[in-house]
């Protein structure tokens, strides 16, 4: 049905015939959630920029970021600098010649950004004033680290207050261009360093000596204390670096941990929150790829990041680039077979816009989940069954999202008060209700 609106259900009072009962309890209340959205990458927006008409670019930010008219993006993850999708190659924001260091950041300027990602940051904060954009690197400067170069390596913590100066510096251009930052995250991936594209190694103990003796210091001394860090940054599989960067000195400036998709599963957010329940948990990135099937990614995405990420106590749901070309590119590394939430084929004159499984997926919770929303308690029948997720907008209203996993249709009842409906759902199929 691809996001189309079905016909309305109604609430009756009585019992109900099904055995599947999702019963939605909007006294108990979890989680506050951010937003869902993903990356506007130098390929992205440099696609959006260059090959697509005024027109088409125009239709295609409202069908991403307007709630009314398309699906409610709020949320954007954006590299600082270079990443492994920029079509410009790899930059920083303080490029130095070879052999050459800038320790005082005098060569500091994210002029890069200003011919086309902050022009349509700026479009997208009109179209959604409530966008939230978190910002990091996927390297620091090449002649900040010990390789001199993007790719790989790791940081010279001789330059830890340079870098520290570096984020107080970008959030400071951004606003300067009427673009908040809401928060930072140290460094993309920090257990995954490659040749093959900006990245770095970055151990959990020099994560938390950054943020305690540089990075939160100086975001503090600079007036943007309120600008959140995020820890961590990587696959569910390792709960020990969150938890050694949440617990260890870096503790007091760190608002929480963010989670990617690429290894373990989503428990791992719960035994994260369970450990530091003070603190929050975000989920940052997860690319689709050409190589799978619409209804294969509709479930997987649905039951692990709409239902599995959120029920464990995630703020946020962010996919990453949104937008490729039909060749998965512009390519600045090694991934082959990325996906982005649309494709922009510029292959055919004027350019043909895709939405893809990962745009349907955002929309079911971006369009109805406002920021600022709870997630609040309903009983859920687990994998292979019918699962869910409920959230109450600030208006008050709910919203159910459902996924029947099962391999056959399935029938269930939605209780809620003293009423309820009965609803049924192809295999394989999701449906989002609202209700006042």
């Amino acid at each position: 049905m691809l996001l189309q609106t079905q016909p309305s259900v109604s609430f009756a009072t009585g019992g109900s015939s099904s055995s599947l009962i999702i019963t939605v309890n909007s006294t108990t209340q979890y989680q506050q959630m951010d937003g869902f959205g993903g990356s506007l990458t130098d390929s992205s927006a440099w696609l959006i920029w260059n090959e697509l008409s005024s027109s088409q670019q125009a239709t295609l930010m409202q069908e991403l970021f307007s709630p009314s008219s398309g699906i409610g993006i709020s949320f954007l993850r954006q590299p600082m600098g270079a990443s492994d999708f920029s079509a410009s190659g790899n930059y920083s924001y303080d490029d130095m010649p070879a052999g050459q260091t800038d320790p005082n950041l005098a060569n500091f300027s994210v002029t890069h950004d200003a011919t086309y990602i902050i022009p349509l940051l700026k479009q997208a904060l009109v179209v959604n004033p409530n966008i939230k954009v978190v910002a990091l690197p996927w390297s620091p400067p090449a002649w900040m680290k010990t390789t001199g170069t993007m790719n790989g390596g790791n940081m010279n913590t001789t330059y830890s207050p340079s870098l520290a100066q570096y984020f107080v510096d970008f959030v400071q251009a951004y606003q300067q261009q009427g673009i908040p930052i809401y928060a930072l995250s140290v460094q993309n991936e920090p257990l995954y360093s490659t040749t093959g594209y900006p990245s770095e190694s970055l151990a959990a103990t020099d994560e938390s000596t950054f943020i305690a003796n540089n990075l939160g210091p100086a975001l503090s001394t600079a007036g943007l204390g309120n600008v959140n860090i995020f820890g961590y940054e990587h696959n569910w599989n390792n709960t020990a670096y969150p938890e050694s960067v949440l617990g260890g000195s870096a503790g007091q400036y760190v608002a929480g941990s963010s989670f990617h998709c690429y290894a373990g599963d989503p428990s791992a957010q719960s035994t994260v929150e369970a450990a530091f329940p003070a603190k929050s948990i975000w989920f940052t990135e997860c690319s689709g790829t050409t190589s799978s099937t619409f209804s294969g990614d509709l479930v997987w995405n649905a039951e692990n990041l709409l239902i599995g990420s959120t029920r464990n106590w995630a703020r946020s749901v962010s996919l990453w680039n949104l937008a490729l070309d039909q060749n998965s590119g512009p390519r600045n590394g090694t991934c082959t077979n990325c996906r982005g939430v649309v494709t922009i084929d510029d292959s055919v004159s004027p350019s043909n816009v895709t939405f893809n499984v990962e745009y349907y997926i955002l929309g079911h919770l971006g369009k109805f989940v406002a920021p600022g929303a709870h997630r609040i308690d309903s009983n859920t029948f687990g994998s292979g069954s019918i699962e869910d997720v409920a959230f109450q907008n600030p208006d008050g209203s709910i919203v159910l999202f459902v996924l029947n996993s099962a391999n056959d249709t399935g029938t269930f009842a939605v209780s809620f008060g003293a009423q309820s409906f009965n609803y049924t759902l192809p295999a394989g199929a999701v449906a989002t209700f609202t209700w006042n």
